[in-house]
């Protein structure tokens, strides 16, 4: 075949394998990025039904935090193992099992009758999530071509999209119907293992590419000592992001509504628009925050998305309604403008371990997440939900740390030292 012809068939939208793959697919980017819509908006009206649950169930704040922990800490968990095993042996089945796995957990959730079956419920779609991200970046990064930061922004901004949408679904679907609205998210949940199975398909095909063997063994490399050392002083640092940006998101997402109606005497479906406000904006900022970290770097998007966040955050406790609606977007859009570009900075640090770094960084993030909440949780019943959500807005100023991390180009020389690619 010709460069010429090759070039022309790495542009069509599902390429043959074999080819290099020099353009970004965009056919798979948006499959996987529907399924991500359909995994994180499952996922995210776990919380966003939590007033519904406290009413009909009489819990309290800290079991709802249990809640929150056990299908985030299923995810954390579970996500790392998923990856570590999918880089050794890449599985394209494991995406519509994991859905599988989600369907059974709603399905469950829509017949609870107590608070110990919805633990088991949350449980079994924390263990779909947890098959799905590792899989779904992987897919990603083979489908991205030299658009590493876009593909990854497409990707995530389908999982912070569904995570917009569940405050309104519980408006739209779980105040009329209650927790057997949850029934209807089983139709999602099918929806999303029939795209699965064409994009595990595609996955299947690319992964007999002698190209895709040419990269593993390339990244197969080991790296200096004192290199590796300068890699895991900037892993910890971006951990300690992560871990500010999950607690963070946690107050909102899980007990913001819950402020909005003891301050300003909101009906739960008001409260839930301004919750969408948050995550909408942030799923706008996922989507934009990576070409702008392609074009003017990733470690520079980590720190601004941060810093610039830190000084609305603080103002926050302090608006009226308008200006916590206004807030609440700005503050959504940067912060989880670099949601997506700390997955790809991580898998520019570990070159080669895309499925175990990608699980690591998301499972993190659910972990961290579920940790917050459960803590947040036990405090709000210590301390009154005012006082905690003034003290979390101090979360982001932790954010400044990511000026520690190495430059972009200082993680391509190191790759360039050991014959990887990023």
């Amino acid at each position: 075949m010709s460069m010429k012809s090759a070039v022309k068939s790495a542009g069509s939208p599902l390429p043959i394998p074999g080819q290099k793959p020099k353009a970004t697919v965009f056919a798979i980017l948006l499959a996987i990025s529907l399924v991500h819509l359909f995994n994180d908006t499952i996922q995210s009206v776990i919380p966003a039904i939590f007033p519904i649950l406290m009413d009909s169930m009489k819990l309290t704040y800290t079991q709802l935090g249990w809640i929150s922990f056990a299908i985030n800490f299923t995810a954390s968990i579970m996500q790392p193992v998923v990856g570590w095993f999918s880089d050794k042996r890449p599985t394209p089945s494991l995406l519509p099992i994991g859905m599988g796995f989600t369907l059974t957990g709603m399905l469950l959730l829509a017949f609870a009758q107590d608070y110990a079956a919805v633990l088991l419920s949350v449980v079994f779609v924390g263990l779909g999530s947890a098959a799905f991200h590792p899989e779904g970046s992987r897919v990603s990064h083979m489908a991205a071509g030299s658009r590493r930061g876009l593909a990854q922004s497409i990707f995530q901004v389908g999982g912070n999209a569904g995570q917009s949408l569940a405050p309104l679904l519980t408006s739209l679907v779980f105040v009329p119907l209650g927790q057997f609205g949850a029934i209807w998210f089983t139709v999602v949940a099918g929806a999303g293992i029939l795209v699965q199975l064409f994009i595990a398909r595609w996955y299947g095909r690319m992964l007999q590419t002698d190209l895709y063997q040419r990269k593993q063994k390339a990244q197969a490399q080991k790296l200096r000592p004192d290199v590796k050392n300068r890699i895991l002083f900037a892993m910890i640092v971006l951990i300690v992001i992560v871990f500010v940006r999950s607690w963070y998101n946690a107050s909102i997402g899980s007990y913001y509504s819950f402020y909005l109606i003891q301050v300003f005497h909101l009906p739960l479906e008001t409260a839930m628009v301004y919750i969408f406000l948050f995550l909408g904006a942030g799923a706008l900022g996922t989507f934009f925050g990576g070409p702008l970290a392609d074009r003017f770097g990733k470690r520079n998007m980590i720190f601004l998305s941060m810093a610039l966040a830190a000084p609305l955050a603080l103002l926050l406790p302090y608006a009226n309604l308008f200006w916590t609606g206004v807030l609440l977007a700005l503050i959504g859009f940067i912060m989880l403008s670099s949601f997506s570009v700390t997955v790809v900075y991580a898998q520019m640090l570990v070159p080669g371990k895309i499925g175990t770094i990608s699980g690591l960084i998301t499972g993190l993030a659910f972990g961290l997440g579920g940790v917050g909440a459960l803590v947040l949780g036990n405090w709000i019943d210590r301390a009154g939900i005012e006082n905690v959500m003034m003290l979390c807005g101090f979360l982001p100023l932790l954010g400044v740390l990511s000026f520690l991390l190495p430059s972009d180009k200082q993680l391509n020389r190191w790759a360039e030292e050991n014959g990887a690619e990023v």
